[in-house]
Parts: structure tokens; sequence; C-alpha cells
């Protein structure tokens, strides 16, 4: 048996060295009139912002408490956006319609800021929790339990009932499927237990009712070579059809060779948000292409969404777990099973990996009510 089966079969993934980690938490609550008429003398439709000292006033609150547990990386968002959080060098917030992009290096950058318009009523308000240090995936049952603390001193702050709020727990681990092809010769060894096992071993207990997502997105870059791989006609009204047809059937291809049934290829510029859902679903809202599961069902099979009139910068490759990719060491085994098709769609579109990437993100999302 080759090395390549060997790891196949194993239950460890073998990561680069270089590999990120990432964890953010998100208390999400609605934002009621029962609320608002709390801080009555906060709020007047006669300002041209009536909703400015409320939203001060609920933030400054987070604030001071985040202080006293040392949590020195929030967000205070009451604009209805989408957070999402990647690493970068440089911390920078970027906005569009619909989301918020928080980019920062968790070994270096802290932050406290709030996103709102005064002049209007946002529908909830988000407390955003970004991890910092270097060890987070280590330390991410003792992040969890000080954020949980943290809300529910802010709940008994606003005499907001506890069950109203809705707890996010994200994490993941990044890489280049072609690090080592440029040099990075360390490794690291993850078994990638669920979230609940890792908490558990540390003395951290969730709720028994909560939701749990595990699922990888691989980022495959639109270069020229691989258009050249094509025919591609200028004057069509759905000139890249070809390509988006052929990287699908490769996709396909590569999954079913290695027994990995769930999932979606999207090229059609929108951001793909994996969510728990009971019933299957992919629906388009506006910059978000919403992917809904049911990691309990049987597979849903793979879908593919594209827009043959627009050539996109990137494809995003999206796996989601089942029960059956969870053994009793993790999710190892089903990482190990993404690389070796990605590694396999690497050599039929003739991808140089000295040369190119392909970003590799493991999710582990976890959300439960108080």
């Amino acid at each position: 048996m080759s090395i390549i089966r060997k790891r196949s079969a194993a239950h460890k993934a073998y990561l680069p060295g270089n590999v990120r980690d990432n964890q953010y938490i998100l208390a999400e609550f609605n934002l009621t009139d029962e609320l608002i008429q709390q801080f009555s003398e906060k709020y007047s439709d006669q300002k041209p912002q009536p909703y400015y000292d409320f939203y001060q006033q609920l933030s400054t609150l987070f604030f001071e408490l985040t202080d006293q547990v040392k949590l020195g990386n929030c967000q205070f968002i009451a604009n209805d956006k989408l957070a999402r959080v990647r690493y970068s060098q440089e911390m920078h917030q970027w906005q569009t319609n619909q989301q918020i992009l928080f980019y920062y290096d968790p070994a270096s950058h802290h932050l406290k800021k709030s996103f709102f318009d005064g002049s209007r009523r946002a529908k909830k308000v988000c407390l955003l929790f970004l991890a910092t240090g270097d060890d987070i995936r280590m330390n991410a049952a003792s992040f969890h339990s000080r954020v949980r603390q943290t809300v529910e001193q802010f709940c008994e702050k606003i005499k907001l009932d506890k069950s109203d709020i809705r707890l996010r727990d994200h994490q993941h681990l990044t890489y280049d499927l072609f690090a080592k092809n440029k040099g990075c010769d360390t490794t690291q060894i993850h078994t990638l237990r669920e979230i609940r096992k890792r908490y558990a071993s540390q003395e951290v207990d969730l709720p028994a009712y909560h939701s749990a997502m595990n699922y990888a997105v691989v980022t495959l870059n639109i270069s020229n070579e691989l258009l050249q791989q094509v025919e591609i006609d200028s004057h069509s009204t759905d000139p890249y059809n070809p390509l988006y047809t052929y990287l699908t059937d490769v996709f396909a291809k590569a999954a079913k060779c290695y027994n990995l049934n769930n999932g979606a290829l999207i090229a059609n510029g929108l951001v793909p948000i994996v969510r728990y859902s009971i019933h299957e679903i992919v629906s388009r809202v506006g910059e978000l292409q919403m992917l809904g599961y049911n990691p309990e069902q049987s597979p849903c099979g793979m879908v593919s969404k594209w827009n043959a009139s627009e050539l996109t910068d990137s494809v995003q490759l999206v796996f989601v777990a089942t029960p059956e990719d969870n053994s009793e060491h993790g999710f190892g085994r089903f990482l190990n099973q993404i690389e070796l098709a990605m590694q396999l769609m690497a050599v039929e579109l003739e991808i140089e990996p000295k040369k190119e990437e392909m970003m590799v993100r493991f999710h582990q999302h976890l959300a439960y009510n108080f």
C-alpha cells in the first residue's frame, strides 16, 4: 500500500506547518420594542439619528464587560450585516451591502469597534468576539467559556432573557494544498475532533440541543492556463458555459472517486454560506449563495451553480461532512479524502503546484440558544 493510501486510510490529517487557525463567536439577539423601552431616555425620534445614543450605550456596556475578562478583540454590530472573518497580516474591515469582513492576525491585532447606523433600527444586534493569541485551537474551549460568561453578564445588565441569545462558534483551519511544494517542510497532525468532544475534554459542557456543521471550502483560482483548456466563444451569450461545465465534470469525477457525495461547486461570483437547515436549501440572497444542509440526513448530492455569461476570479468547491465522515477520532479521514480528490482534480486541470495555490479551509461550526 502506498504512503498516500495509508494516509487516506488513517484518521489523522497531516497539515502543513504554516496552517492558520481562526475562531470567532457571534452572540445574536433580536432588537425588540421592550429592549428599546428600557433605554427610552436614550431614544428620541426627534433626533436626526434617533437610535445613536441607544446603540452607543449598549456598545459601551458591552466593551466594559469584555474589558473585565480581558477579551481584547470584540465588535458591536447593529446594521444587519453578515460578519465574516479572515486572516490577514494587515488589520482592516471591509463592508458591502450585506457583509462586514474582518481581516486580522490573531497573534498581533486587537480592536474594539462599533458598527451601526444611528438613523436606522436594526432587526438584531450581533456581538462579535475574535480569538487572539498563538494557540487558537488549543484555547478554543476556554475562549468559548469566557465569551459565554460575558454574554450572560450582558443579558443581566440589559434584562434580556438568555434564551433570546443565539450563540454561534466558528472555527476554521486554512492552508495551501500545495504548501509542501513551495518549501514548507514542517507538519501539524490533527484528528479534527468535533467541537463538543474537544470542549468536553477540557470540562466545558455544551447544551445537549445544539446544531453542528463541519465542512471544507476549497478555492480554485481561474488562471490563464486553465482558460486555455476549453473553447470560449466571446461572441456567445454564455461564453463561459464550456469552462464551468468542464470544471463541474472534473469536480464530480474527483469527488466520486473518493466517496464525497455532499457538496457544491459555486462559480457565480457569490459567497457560499453553509448553514444547518432541516431541509436542503440552495438559494441566492443578494451577494450570498445560501447552502442549507441537514448533516443527519442522507447525502444531498453535488450541486453546481454558475453564471455562464461572466468569468469569476475563482471557483468555490464545498464539501459537507455527514455523520459517516465523523469517526470516533474525528474528521481527519474526511479531510484526507478531500485533499486526495483535489490533488486528482489538480492533475486533471494541469495545475502547477509550485506556481499556483488551492486554499483549503476546514470549518467547524456550532450553534445553540442559551
